[in-house]
């Protein structure tokens, strides 16, 4: 009897720069994970409303919202509170890092980004993250 397959874990990137959503689809892609996009922070609030994806890459200075506010509205959401927001940015100030914590970010990774960082970081908040089942695809033989 064969295993049923984990879901596909849903990742919303949420950046103005179609280069850094590019590069970090790409990164993601050895995990087998949808990816889900948005270019300003308006519409990575309407994308988690109505896809839900399991996990949040967010950009900090993006137009409409930044990224701290959208982190800050989601947390504040009940239907949102739990799922995990990574930040992903320039900035790397201390003050930064504090404020992304304080708006409720779970992770906080600078540009440009370490793949395996990245990698280790997504892999680890999606298999903690409760009923998730998610179990990365293997490696190709």
């Amino acid at each position: 009897m064969t295993m049923p397959a984990a879901p596909k874990a849903r990742i919303l990137i949420a950046d103005d720069n179609p280069q850094i959503v590019e590069l970090l689809e790409a990164y993601l892609e050895p995990l087998g994970v949808t990816v889900l996009t948005a270019m300003d922070g308006e519409k990575a609030l309407q994308v988690t409303e109505d896809e839900s994806p399991d996990l949040v890459l967010l950009d900090v200075m993006m137009p409409k919202h930044s990224g701290f506010e959208v982190c800050r509205q989601l947390k504040q959401n009940p239907r949102h509170r739990d799922r995990p927001i990574v930040m992903v940015t320039a900035l790397n100030e201390v003050g930064d890092i504090e404020r992304a914590k304080e708006c409720g970010a779970d992770e906080f990774l600078t540009k440009p980004v370490n793949k395996i960082e990245l990698l280790t970081c997504v892999t680890r908040l999606l298999r903690d993250r409760p009923q998730s089942g998610f179990r990365p695809d293997p490696p190709p033989a």
